[in-house]
């Protein structure tokens, strides 16, 4: 991961929201040296759940199991892969109940980007719909049975060089084995489950389970403009805000989760007094495509895009994403989650009016 450095912003921008709080101004702002921004001091709380994360290896020649381990209660699944063998493959994730009652998973949330040659496109596109209001659905596995997690996985080809992310919440109440394979198109998924071998992993190991998938940052102390003019909130950098740590079930090794994927945080800004608050996000590790949920009286365009008008940004210095301005800041929180194929960490800028 590379930082940006010195980063210095000066925005000349009319906000277009659609609403009062929000709306107009050409409004001069200068912020220099974004990183060296007084940091926001934020309590950092687990709320809980397990995180499935099947990114190693990235790039997959060969046919197997890219990750596997026997899981219960609540679960999240975060697979990134692309198809580097020289044929059209198929992506699945089979959960297989060993046990002697049926297995009722009811998956709450999830979201399908690609299979697509643009990985920012499909990690962004991936990232906006999970943030987004999707159907729930129910999968109830009989004693000694496999059933997929989901039949849109394995419905297209993955062509050579595409990749296929996805993110899936679920509970289930009995122990289930999660299988996340890529294999031959023609090939039947629960059959192939049944013998496959477990896939070595890549150089950089991103992949194992880990406690603590949902994670919540709230402000320590109210937001004091007279002294502060901007505050930043760093993400996902492993210093202010750490990995997280965990095992590869496919081997007992331990792993880290470099860059937070499938973490998903509730951040509370400060902000608790009379002035109008704008925020921004901002990129410090390079290409950056993703999105993020913004819950607030005023707003209905959640989630945002970020960025909005086009795919990517963090190539140049003068990169960022206006969240918005809100004269209420105390009814403000965001839903923040690192996308697939982008990188980090990033920074939430706030900036009083």
């Amino acid at each position: 991961m590379k930082y940006a450095t010195k980063l210095v912003l000066i925005i000349m921008m009319i906000a277009i929201m659609g609403n009062g709080s929000n709306a107009a101004a050409y409004e001069p702002i200068r912020m220099d040296n974004v990183e060296q921004l007084p940091e926001w001091e934020m309590k950092n709380s687990s709320l809980g759940g397990k995180l499935l994360l099947s990114d190693s290896p990235e790039m997959v020649e060969n046919d197997g199991i890219l990750y596997q381990d026997k899981v219960e209660g609540n679960v999240r699944l975060f697979f990134y892969h692309v198809n580097a063998a020289k044929t059209a493959k198929k992506m699945d994730v089979i959960l297989e109940n060993k046990g002697t009652e049926v297995a009722h998973v009811k998956v709450s949330q999830s979201s399908l980007g690609g299979p697509g040659y643009a990985w920012l496109v499909v990690g962004k596109e991936t990232m906006t719909s999970y943030l987004g209001k999707t159907a729930s659905y129910q999968i109830n596995i009989p004693p000694g049975g496999a059933l997929p997690l989901s039949t849109s996985i394995s419905e297209t080809a993955v062509l050579p060089n595409m990749l296929i992310n996805g993110i899936y919440d679920f509970t289930v109440d009995h122990p289930i084995n999660v299988k996340v394979m890529m294999l031959p198109m023609l090939e039947d998924s629960i059959k192939f489950s049944q013998t496959a071998k477990v896939l070595p992993t890549d150089e950089c190991r991103l992949r194992g389970t880990f406690e603590g998938a949902n994670r919540k940052l709230s402000s320590v102390d109210a937001y004091d403009p007279v002294l502060y003019k901007a505050v930043g909130i760093t993400l996902a950098d492993n210093e202010i805000d750490p990995y997280l740590k965990g095992i590869d079930a496919t081997d007992g090794t331990k792993v880290v989760n470099y860059g937070n994927y499938g973490v998903v945080y509730q951040i509370e800004p400060p902000g608790r007094n009379n002035r109008r608050i704008s925020y921004y996000l901002v990129p410090l590790g390079g290409y950056y495509a993703g999105a993020i949920g913004i819950h607030h009286p005023e707003v209905d365009w959640s989630p945002m895009a970020t960025p909005r008008g086009k795919v990517y940004f963090g190539d140049n210095k003068q990169d960022f994403s206006f969240l918005g301005t809100y004269d209420k800041s105390e009814f403000l929180s965001f839903t923040f989650s690192p996308p697939g194929a982008s990188n980090l960490p990033v920074k939430l800028v706030i900036l009083s009016q």
